[in-house]
């Protein structure tokens, strides 16, 4: 029994491979007994005008599969003697461990929902049911333990207990009967005692009802519902009538199939099965990096929600015309597309899918209710400059491999293969594809009719599945996910590059797939206009030090520098005004120049967390030359790797530090070889907008750390956008929290020193997370702080009336921290490689922003 379209398609281009892998497709399996044709499949497949077909193409199809088909035979399937103990497949095997493991867990219920318009019978329904119940064994199956091994109890068929429920006075039908569905779907079962096919019949009116169906699915799956519900109404349209022979009897129970495929699925004929996909497969594949938007839970959870979409019936036929010109299937060049889509998304090449096929292409299960679906398992490998044509090509050789290694069970599979277990993801694929004909949507009866309704709720077994149907207007379908991994706004996008995708791929067949369109006409005005329309003015004709330099003219007696390195009396240790450290500075850029610093020098800095420390700075920038931060607490193989790599000449720093440097690079102890004698007039230089600032390293993480060079053009950008967007004035207190070697102090730095604000500096132990450093920022009443977001979770919260700004970097910043920092006050997230002078972006959140905003692109 099928629901899938009556008969294949057949058009002049089509190949005799497209044809016999459409019926494959369908479950109507063709092969060669000695010199004749064999064929098996379901009933509604098998129509006279397929014979037509076969009648016609016979030659053609004895002779392909002559050349292919070496596969030996399968014995048939017989009632069998029933031992006491009556084994289980290999896929209920499985099922029954899972439940084990999660016996109260309903995530294997299959639920059906049928709308009954028009009077129903219930004593006629109910026999029918009953019926049924007699008629399949499975239906009446109880799995119990015996010596620890789980096996099948078939019981005597008894009444079938149908549960009403009278809604007929209810306000709100819909709401009501949506409800009474999920309590249907999510009540468990016991394997051992229940049975477990439950059935609920909720009344809305006299001429309107609806049928819950929840079957657990070791003893059904999807192909078993449509076999229920095609019987149902046979039945029923019997009983109305007296007609008691309705159905022709079943050849084999499941059990003969269970008995059947232990006693086959051994020795030679499993081994010739287990050494394709052995070949084929890597136990060890990697995980599918889908870019999630929550953390993978510890172990895996399976709330889902669907994404609904249709493809027109003109891209619908032009992807079947592009399979067709190779002899490939829709659902081949479908799978290909969608492998491109997982390219695109995960960088990776080597992917793993799982498709479902139905596994009744064997003429003694096409009319059994019983778990009989399957899982195969497709590799492909993907090369990102190939054509689409290309990867047709592989994908339809792998998909035919597979279609012929299709009798081991999943479950055989991933007990060969022993891939490493992790409980938060599946075995072997995390995504599922396939393409199928719809199901039938309403059978008419005597004086009512059955409709299908929608699921009313949703599991999801893996992290991304998406089931196609081929009709006659187009393609339809949708993207069923996990939700407690994508966000639905994540999903729609990718649907609409999947259709994008599409579009292309039937358009430009032949670019390479690394360079096919996918974004949909909205996100390239984003991508191309909108997010690059981020230009702003900024001073192109000077550097940095010059802004530093005007607010010392405009500013003179403010404080710019204030550093707190008393913990016992809380009194400050040093505070320095525009004036003073623009003098100091100065002295020491004097000093610099006298030195030979100039523009492209690079100077270094290693002093500990002081005044000096900034001094040292833009002394250097002043003199021309551009500055080299190293952390005092870096290992000595590390400082001595960087200064040699930078050709550092002049090394600042202090006396009691010891550094190991070539013997060419010359030391200044600013502690103790300060010069006092120079100037405190600002000094010239030659240096310009696209002279060297700074040059700083990364953190190595990858390798041997690498110098990232910017010049001043782009830290005057950098400033600019920094006092604009973090909303500076003159006056503000600026917490200096980062290592000095680090980028992200750059612009803690700067947007103090250009805007006329205070910059706040504190020894390193002052700035640990926790009560010291919220006592620092409410004692000097902060103004704008940058942490990441761990740090500032450990940071006792305040009302801290004049803290006006938080930044966060470097890690994701949770709700709950957005919602408690972001009260009255501006809340940022910025993200940036150091190559992009520190940010790429800054994203204001809370207060008014969306926890989770759109992009706001930073102009630096």
């Amino acid at each position: 029994m099928s629901t899938l379209n009556t008969t294949p398609t057949a058009t002049p281009i089509e190949s005799i491979e497209v044809f016999l892998a459409n019926l494959s497709r369908q479950d109507v399996k063709l092969w060669m007994d000695g010199e004749r044709l064999r064929c098996s499949g379901p009933e509604a497949v098998l129509t006279a005008d397929l014979n037509t077909q076969l009648k016609a193409r016979k030659p053609e199809v004895i002779a392909f599969l002559q050349q292919t088909q070496s596969n030996p035979v399968v014995p048939s399937i017989k009632p069998a003697r029933r031992p006491n103990n009556i084994p289980l497949s290999f896929a209920q095997q499985r099922l029954w461990f899972l439940h084990q493991m999660q016996p109260e867990s309903a995530v294997y219920n299959l639920p059906l929902a049928i709308q009954v318009d028009g009077f129903l019978e219930v004593d006629a329904f109910t026999k029918s049911l009953n019926e049924i119940v007699h008629r399949h064994e499975i239906l009446r199956t109880r799995f119990v333990t015996v010596a620890g091994q789980p096996t099948q109890k078939v019981e005597e068929a008894a009444p079938i207990k149908i549960e009403e429920i009278d809604l007929q006075n209810n306000s709100n039908l819909e709401s009501a009967v949506k409800q009474a569905a999920i309590a249907a779907a999510q009540a468990p079962f016991d394997l051992s005692q229940d049975q477990l096919l439950r059935v609920t019949l909720l009344r809305l009116d006299a001429k309107k009802s609806v049928v819950l169906f929840t079957i657990h699915h070791i003893i059904a799956d999807a192909w078993s519902q449509e076999i229920l519900i095609q019987e149902l109404a046979t039945l029923y349209r019997g009983a109305l009538i007296g007609k008691t022979d309705a159905l022709p009897a079943l050849p084999i129970q499941y059990a003969d199939f269970s008995i059947w495929q232990q006693n086959w699925l051994q020795g030679e004929a499993l081994e010739a099965q287990l050494d394709y996909w052995r070949s084929q497969l890597d136990p060890n594949q990697s995980v599918l990096q889908l870019p999630t938007d929550y953390p993978r839970a510890r172990v895996q959870t399976y709330r889902g929600a669907v994404e609904q979409f249709s493809l027109s019936k003109a891209l619908s036929d032009q992807l079947k015309v592009l399979g067709q010109k190779q002899s490939a299937t829709l659902f081949m060049t479908l799978l290909a597309a969608f492998k491109v889509l997982l390219y695109r998304y995960t960088g990776q090449t080597d992917l793993v899918i799982g498709t479902p096929i139905a596994n009744r292409h064997r003429a003694e299960v096409e009319g059994l209710i019983g778990l009989f679906v399957n899982t195969l398992v497709l590799r492909s490998h993907l090369s990102p400059q190939a054509d689409f044509g290309s990867l047709l090509d592989h994908i339809k050789a792998t998909t035919w491999a597979a279609y012929d290694h299709q009798d081991l069970p999943f479950e055989k599979l991933v007990e060969a293969l022993q891939p490493e277990r992790d409980l938060s993801y599946s075995p072997l694929f995390q995504v599922k594809f396939r393409l199928e004909n719809p199901p039938q949507e309403s059978i008419t009866l005597p004086g009512l009719t059955f409709k299908r309704l929608p699921q009313s709720l949703i599991t999801a077994k893996l992290d991304l599945s998406v089931d196609l149907y081929e009709t006659a207007d187009g393609i339809v379908g949708g993207f069923e996910y996990n939700s407690d991994l994508f966000k639905p706004e994540t999903i729609q996008r990718m649907v609409g590059h999947f259709k994008v995708l599409l579009s292309s791929i039937a358009a430009t067949p032949d670019g390479p797939l690394a360079e096919l369109p996918m974004l949909t006409p909205i996100e390239q005005q984003q991508q191309l206009v909108d997010w690059n329309d981020t230009q702003k003015d900024y001073r192109q004709d000077c550097c940095f030090h010059h802004l530093f330099e005007e607010q010392a003219e405009q500013y003179p007696d403010a404080i710019a520098l204030i550093f707190d390195n008393d913990t016992a009396t809380q009194q400050l240790t040093a505070q320095l005004t525009y004036t003073e450290l623009n003098q100091r500075s100065n002295q020491l850029a004097h000093h610099l120049q006298a030195l030979g610093v100039g523009p492209e020098s690079i100077v270094g800095i290693c002093v500990e967390r002081s005044p000096e420390m900034i001094i040292a700075l833009l002394a250097i920038l002043k003199a021309g030359g551009a500055y080299l931060p190293l952390d005092t607490t870096y290992p000595a193989e590390r400082l001595a790797y960087m200064l040699d790599d930078a050709q550092v000449s002049i090394l600042l720093t202090q006396s009691h530090l010891s550094i190991t440097a070539k013997t060419t690079t010359q030391r200044l102890n600013l502690d103790t070889d300060w010069p006092e004698s120079q100037p405190l007039t600002n000094p010239s230089s030659d240096v310009t907008p696209e002279n060297l600032a700074y040059l700083i390293y990364t953190s190595g993480s990858t390798g041997k750390p690498k110098g990232v060079l910017v010049p001043h053009s782009g830290l005057v950008n950098l400033t600019e956008d920094k006092i604009r967007v973090c909303d500076v004035r003159p006056g503000d207190c600026i917490l200096q929290f980062f290592s000095f070697s680090f980028d992200a102090s750059i612009p803690e730095i700067i947007m103090a020193l250009a805007s006329g604000s205070k910059l706040l500096l504190a020894p390193a132990e002052r700035l640990f997370p926790g009560p010291g450093l919220s006592d620092l920022i409410a004692r000097h009443q902060v103004t704008h702080i940058t942490i990441t977001p761990s740090a500032l979770t450990s940071v006792p919260y305040r009302d801290f009336p004049h803290l006006r700004m938080v930044l966060v970097g470097g890690e994701a910043p949770a709700p709950e921290l957005i919602k408690t920092w972001s009260q009255n006050r501006l809340f940022i997230n910025a993200y940036g490689p150091t190559e992009t002078t520190v940010n790429a972006s800054m994203v204001p959140c809370g207060n008014g922003h969306p926890v989770e905003p759109t992009l706001l692109p930073s102009t630096n």
